[in-house]
This record gives C-alpha cells, structure tokens and sequence, in this order.
C-alpha cells in the first residue's frame, strides 16, 4: 500500500509516553504507533456515524417494507 510521509506536532508529554511504548516494543517505532492510533480513531469515528444514521430510520417503515418484499415474492412462488 502506498504511504505518504507527513509531519505532526505533539505536546512533549505525549512524545515522552509513545517514546515508552517504543522502548518497551510495544511498538517498533513512533510513526507505526502513530499509524494504529489514527487507524483506530478513524475506525470508531466510521462505526459511530453509522450508529448514528441507523438511529435515524424508522425501524416500523424499516420492517414493514422488508416484509412487503417478502409477501410479493410468496405469491410468485410455484406451489408443489
């Protein structure tokens, strides 16, 4: 996958904690470390909007559409 190289800037306190982690081979480097944390974020960003949408619907209109589908498909159906 390609990658593209960018600069950050963090509070001092927060390099010394992912030095840490490095030093301690939580992680290889700072930048794979960095790399899963945006990966994380972005992920849980994803499924909350989601969640969000979701909560929008109607789930009654939800319901009774997918089941209108169901009743036209029944009666096209051969009988055996």
């Amino acid at each position: 996958m390609a990658a593209s190289k960018i600069a950050i800037t963090l509070e001092n306190n927060m390099v010394k904690r992912l030095d840490m982690l490095v030093k301690t081979n939580i992680y290889p480097n700072r930048s794979k470390a960095i790399q899963e944390a945006v990966a994380e974020k972005l992920k849980r960003i994803e499924k909350s909007r989601l969640a969000q949408e979701c909560a929008k619907l109607d789930r009654e209109f939800e319901q009774s559409f997918a089941e209108e589908g169901f009743t036209s498909e029944l009666e096209e159906w051969p009988e055996y």
